[in-house]
């Protein structure tokens, strides 16, 4: 290596590149413009080697443990393993080709391993529960104390207290776990990269022209190999099709390519993957002493428990499905009147549901569409984050990216900097379907300010040079979603990193982005951002009034495909005996059990079920979203009881106690300060257009690099 202008530089291929402190502007930058695959491997096996040295010198210490000489340095560690994983699950997630996931195959067990030999470090788990329990943990702040028991818990909840055995076998079944979740990420995305539908100009009846020129961009991104248009195997694709294609042999066709993805036999089917998972998650929670591995995955929940959790989506479950019924007599009834002849199947769904949300609310999707340009749609959720938080953006070229596609923001507030914004638009090969954020550094005040670098990644078609790119309501919606996210992450304003920005319970996580999505449909955003592609002018109250009208004209299959999975999610991971697990006789039987109709499918079938499958982020987990929008729901009615979307006490109290505040607090205290108690869960009910009965009020109590979604 050598040294220019104080900067080290290094030659290609050098790991040093992805371990060295982040420099330029900003206060550092990730280096992607020096990266190759062939640093990664290296890198990780030397920053986690660095990693022990560091968990040595504080085990090595004569000094009794304190926070300073403990819990502070493991704060102030492993910033070569954080920067180094950072720009690899860049990779992993929107980079993925055949060399990054032969270093996937590698590397996997070898980061289980490390994990835990961290969490199973018999020395380093005595200082911390000697801080945990000592004297003097009633000195410290409440920050300290949350982060120590944040410690302490995760250690115990990894097997810290086990014997020798009994550590050895979690540390082997987490190595086998962790090779499981890569084979069935690269699974999916093979079938997802490899099952294209391809159309020819007799295929496109009823495809309006922003699905056609989609499907014309699409097929050019796989060269035309097979024809002019190309559906392909992601939502963001399949979608549009089955929502207007007239033919109904080619909407079947899409259908089950789509909700077959890893569930096609051979080499790539993940049946034979989760077989294997399940047991080997059950066999490590009891070594653990938990009797499932729902009860480990919620003990630090807000939830708290399985039982809570399933209370919860049974309460919304009837209401669900009851309005799917509904929506399925209304879609008969249209077939029946157009002589189809057909009773409606799961194709059928999203085609007839659109006519009838024409039929009845006289909203045309399509229509909708021509005023959700992508650019100006995140030109508004820059303005709302202005209006509500005081927060300017400003785009920067100063800054090295990932793609070419790839843009950055520098977010200030007052003239200081906040942190930078990325933004990751456009679906392609290598890149995980759907939409997530990430944080490549997070805030933490342990040396100064450090400022937080976050990501909003899509999946959107890339529309030919200089053509805007039309979504659709729901992507609209979706991109406010991840876009508060990013707010959570670039508002936090806390002293360890460990406990900052998105790092709360998965429950809670998603309560902070959910809320967000309501500001999509203010009349301010709709009026100077959603304008039409051909005229410029904004969208006119007539249609804003239809879309307030059709809010819930679906939400039916929104809701049960949702709870669907949910429940199958948590049914699976409370269970404790998988002797002759069938995945798919577990799927089939669980829907029957709870009534599924058969008009849908579950969101995500066990086969394609990344959440929970790639790794346990959302494990037992993937019911979040409900008991976050407990919370999301409820936190939009203190805006509307104040005085409307916009009103700036609000909006304060909001950041100051939602968004800023990280994990420092439990979530429902901090809930509990900002709205002045507890959520009303009927609210959510209220929310998505489902009978209340009684109104009585019903309250809620109280990871690593992973993509929040």
């Amino acid at each position: 290596m050598t040294e220019a202008d104080g900067e080290t530089t290094a030659e290609a291929g050098d790991p040093q590149v992805l371990l060295a402190e982040w420099t330029g502007p900003y206060g550092g930058v990730p280096p992607f413009d020096k990266v190759e695959v062939s640093m990664f491997q290296p890198a990780l096996e030397q920053a986690m080697e660095s990693a022990r040295a560091e968990i040595d010198a504080i085990t090595a210490q004569d000094a009794a443990a304190t926070f300073d000489n403990t819990i502070l340095p493991l704060e102030q560690g492993a910033g070569e393993l954080d920067r180094a994983l950072a720009v690899y699950g860049i990779w992993a997630s929107g980079l993925n080709g055949p060399e990054v996931q032969a270093v996937q195959r590698e590397v996997a067990p070898k980061l289980a391993a490390f994990q835990d030999a961290i969490y199973q470090n018999g020395a380093l788990f005595e200082r911390i529960d000697a801080i945990y329990n000592g004297d003097a943990y009633d000195d410290l702040t409440a920050e300290q104390q949350r982060l120590v028991w944040d410690y302490y818990t995760d250690f115990v909840s990894a097997g810290a207290a086990l014997d020798e055995d009994e550590k050895a076998r979690v540390a082997e079944i987490n190595q086998e776990l962790a090779t499981l979740y890569t084979t069935f990420s690269n699974n999916l995305l093979h079938d997802e990269e490899s099952y294209v539908t391809w159309l020819s100009e007799d295929d496109l009846a009823g495809l309006p022209d922003s699905v056609v020129n989609a499907a014309k961009s699409a097929a050019e991104s796989r060269d035309n190999e097979g024809g002019e248009y190309a559906i392909l195997n992601t939502r963001s694709s399949m979608d549009p099709f089955l929502t207007y294609s007239d033919d109904r042999a080619l909407r079947e066709k899409v259908w089950r390519t789509y909700y077959a993805r890893g569930d096609n036999g051979g080499e790539y089917d993940n049946n034979d993957i989760i077989a294997k998972i399940m047991p080997l998650r059950a066999e490590r929670s009891k070594i653990l002493g938990y009797e499932s591995f729902a009860d480990r995955s919620i003990e630090k929940a807000v939830a708290g428990n399985p039982q809570a959790a399933m209370d919860l989506m049974m309460k919304v479950w009837p209401a669900a499905i009851a309005k799917v019924d509904e929506e399925v007599a209304a879609m008969q009834a249209v077939a029946d009147e157009e002589g189809a002849d057909i009773t409606i199947e799961p194709w059928d769904y999203r085609y007839y549901a659109e006519k009838v949300r024409q039929a009845e609310y006289d909203f045309d999707s399509e229509e909708v569409k021509q005023y959700l340009q992508l650019e100006n749609l995140r030109e508004g959720m820059f303005w709302m984050a202005g209006e509500l938080y005081g927060m300017e953006f400003e785009q920067v070229t100063d800054v090295p990216v990932f793609h070419e596609d790839v843009r950055v923001w520098d977010v200030t507030r007052d003239g200081e900097h906040l942190g930078l914004w990325y933004f990751d638009p456009y679906a392609r090969t290598g890149k995980r379907s759907g939409a997530w954020m990430n944080a490549y550094r997070t805030q933490d005040n342990l040396d100064g300010f450090t400022t937080p670098i976050v990501s909003n990644n899509s999946n959107f078609v890339k529309g030919a040079e200089g053509e805007p790119v039309l979504i659709s309501w729901d992507d609209a919606s979706t991109l406010f979603h991840e876009f508060g996210h990013a707010l959570h992450g670039l508002s936090s304003n806390v002293t360890y990193p460990t406990l900052a920005g998105t790092a709360v319970p998965r429950d809670y996580v998603e309560f902070p982005s959910q809320v967000h999505e309501n500001w999509l449909p203010t009349r301010e955003v709709l009026e100077n951002y959603a304008l039409h592609v051909d005229t410029g002018e904004p969208i006119p109250q007539e249609l804003v009034d239809k879309i307030e009208r059709a809010a819930n004209a679906r939400q039916g299959f929104d809701t049960t495909e949702y709870l669907a999975s949910a429940l199958v999610d948590m049914k699976l991971h409370m269970m404790t005996d998988f002797e002759d697990f069938d995945p798919d006789a577990f799927e089939r039987e669980t829907l029957e059990e709870l009534g599924m109709p058969e008009e849908l499918p579950m969101r995500h079938r066990m086969p394609q079920f990344a959440h929970i499958f790639s790794g346990e982020g959302y494990a037992a987990g993937y019911y979040a979203y409900l008991w976050a929008d407990t919370f999301s729901a409820d936190a939009w009615e203190a805006f509307e009881e104040a005085g409307g979307p916009y009103d700036r006490e609000t909006a304060d109290a909001f950041g100051k106690w939602i968004l800023s505040v990280g994990n420092t607090i439990p979530p429902s205290e901090a809930y509990e300060k900002f709205r002045g108690r507890q959520p009303d869960t009927n609210a959510l009910m209220r929310d998505r257009g489902f009978g209340v009965a009684g109104e009585a009020s019903g309250g809620v109590g109280d990871d690593t690099n992973a993509p929040i979604e």
